[in-house]
């Protein structure tokens, strides 16, 4: 590792481990920084950018994938924005920070890497028109502004993949309009996804390429504080149904109580957000995943929707060794929707 990437680990993981509020520091104060507000209309594609004046955000891109023998494969390439003050400047004395995390899932083996980078010098960044997103030669790339047709790359030092993705439906604004809560509190976020790509290309293993075919969703969202000071972290699904249909679901974990929220999709692409406790999900069954417990079988419910379904790991051991670590991997949904999705776990020490 560089002294450069040194530099930003320190800067990154200081001021979080300096607070012991929430999964990362999410819920610690963000005195300075903007704070979302309720009203507030998403304007693209200005806000398929970054927004400075907010401590953090993140575009995330899960996939389910299959080969032509029908195996199974999972991807995440995560671009994270992280300021230690609110604004923006150049060279070495932006304020922004940058992370990036790329993840390659099997059946049996769980691939991952790490790039960190200062804002500020041209190693990181996202631009809206057109659209583009990097770090180091990791790129999210459109070619207008629109987030319609994709190209992502991404490699570690045992892994790589080369994909090509097409969105099939709109954008999906979660909560009021893109503002999602959080919290009974009412700590919350910008929020709203593309969860319809269809993606092909290129996964390369240790064993040789390996040509794919698969669905991706992709996750935009940004706060300063989106977590409440009690909460240690978030058990989060994005779940497509054979019938066309998808569910966004998420459980925060409170030392108050949980804090359940959501999004149905329905197959023509219209969306409703769910009510606060709508959602349930209740661990089935657990793995010992790198000295942890983790759950990898989940029950979930939304009676409102018929769905009882099982969500099951399809690699129990689909870890994040990151600076801040955390499960992610691609699932299977059996019971009264079948299907496929991602499953995301965090603040599970």
């Amino acid at each position: 590792m560089s002294v450069r990437s040194i530099v930003a680990t320190v800067i990154i993981c200081l001021p979080c481990f300096a607070s012991a509020q929430g999964f990362a520091g999410l819920g610690s104060q963000a005195d300075g920084f903007a704070i979302p507000e309720k009203g507030y209309g998403l304007n693209f594609p200005a806000d398929h950018g970054p927004h400075p004046n907010f401590r953090i955000e993140w575009w995330y891109l899960t996939a389910n994938l299959k080969d032509d023998d029908g195996h199974d494969y999972g991807v995440q390439w995560t671009l994270f924005r992280s300021a230690i003050s609110p604004g923006e400047d150049t060279g070495w004395s932006s304020p922004q920070l940058w992370m990036g995390h790329a993840g390659l899932t099997t059946p049996k083996h769980q691939f991952y890497a790490e790039r960190l980078a200062r804002g500020g010098i041209g190693q990181a960044g996202v631009t809206a028109e057109p659209f583009a997103a990097w770090i180091d030669n990791w790129e999210m790339l459109g070619t207008d502004p629109t987030l319609n047709q994709l190209s992502l790359t991404a490699s570690g030092s045992d892994f790589a993949y080369d994909l090509s993705m097409q969105a099939q439906g709109p954008l999906v604004l979660h909560g009021d309009a893109g503002y999602s809560v959080k919290s009974s509190g009412g700590q919350a976020s910008y929020y709203y996804s593309q969860p319809r790509y269809d993606i092909s290309g290129t996964l390369t293993l240790p064993d040789g390429a390996v040509i794919v075919n698969g669905q991706g969703w992709l996750d935009r969202e940004w706060s300063s504080q989106p977590l409440a000071d009690d909460q240690s972290g978030w058990d989060w699904f994005s779940l497509s149904f054979d019938s066309g249909e998808k569910l966004m679901g998420f459980i925060l974990r409170g030392d108050s109580g949980d804090y359940s929220s959501g999004t149905w999709i329905a197959a023509d692409g219209s969306s409703k957000p769910l009510l606060p406790g709508a959602f349930q999900a209740q661990p089935l069954t657990y793995s010992e995943v790198e000295g942890r417990t983790i759950p990898v079988q989940w029950q979930i419910k939304l009676p409102e929707h018929g769905v009882s379904a099982t969500i099951q790991a399809i690699n129990d051991q689909s870890w994040m060794g990151t600076s801040f670590p955390y499960w992610e991997g691609p699932v299977t949904i059996s019971g009264s929707h079948t299907g496929h999705g991602y499953l995301e776990m965090t603040g599970y020490d």
